[in-house]
């Protein structure tokens, strides 16, 4: 399996994680889940207005929202590696790592994570929560981050 990531950052902000870790989190999920074939994927790193704007046309929801995902669905005859698209907001990625107290870098690993896993399919729907829960825990624990679903650590 060979991946090709086309990283788009649409905004200039501190903080944001580099290619490197993009392509590192997005390969580990392909890997994690036996994808066999090549990939082709992009990240668009973005703001609160591009973000709302794809979750009000596309999900039918007001306001940010942390990821979306677009898959892509090649026309009947057509073979194409490209799986999609995973949408980020970063403001919010960095808001909900300070809420939930996380490391950011943990969180956007998360995220990307999730996005990618949406690409393949995976929901988290009532039937699929607690797979798709499942398989990012272990993915983002391999990845050596802890559980993106326990608990916060103990501030003293």
């Amino acid at each position: 399996m060979t991946l090709e990531l086309d990283l788009q950052i649409a905004l200039a902000m501190p903080g944001l994680p580099n290619a490197a870790d993009f392509y590192r989190w997005a390969e580990t999920t392909l890997a994690s889940v036996n994808y066999q074939k090549d990939a082709e994927l992009t990240i668009r790193v973005v703001n609160e207005a591009e973000i709302t704007a794809l979750n009000e046309a596309y999900r039918h929801k007001q306001g940010p929202t942390n990821v979306l995902s677009f898959s892509f669905e090649a026309p009947p005859g057509i073979a194409s590696a490209l799986l999609g698209d995973v949408v980020i907001c970063a403001p919010v990625v960095l808001r909900e790592a300070v809420s939930q107290e996380k490391p950011p870098e943990a969180h956007w690993a998360h995220l990307t994570v999730h996005g990618v896993l949406h690409l393949l399919g995976y929901d988290h729907d009532e039937a699929q929560a607690e797979i798709m829960e499942s398989l990012e825990t272990r993915i983002l624990t391999d990845l050596g981050y802890a559980d993106p679903y326990g608990d916060p650590p103990n501030r003293s």
